[in-house]
């Protein structure tokens, strides 16, 4: 485990040890809802092309550093969740 990944770890372990079996679930299954995913898709796709406002940028990096948060709070909870099923 690299330095950084070990960092992420630590600050994301905190959250983690207040998941209920419910809310490890409820987080498992949150998604975006149908206008958020449309606007993600233009930003990816205006990025795609080099089309970007520097606003845009903005948004649509934060929403990518909140997105690979949100995907490490799932794989925690999926975990969590697996190890609960084997006690």
């Amino acid at each position: 485990m690299n330095r950084a990944t070990a960092t992420l770890d630590r600050l994301v372990e905190p959250v983690v040890r207040t998941f209920t079996p419910e809310v490890a679930r409820a987080l498992i299954n949150l998604r975006a809802d149908r206008q958020l995913q449309a606007r993600m898709d233009e930003l990816a796709e205006k990025c795609n092309e080099g089309k970007l406002t520097s606003d845009e940028r903005e948004e649509y990096e934060t929403s990518i550093r909140f997105a690979n948060y949100l995907v490490l709070l799932q794989a925690k909870a999926r975990k969590l969740l697996k190890a609960r099923e084997r006690t």
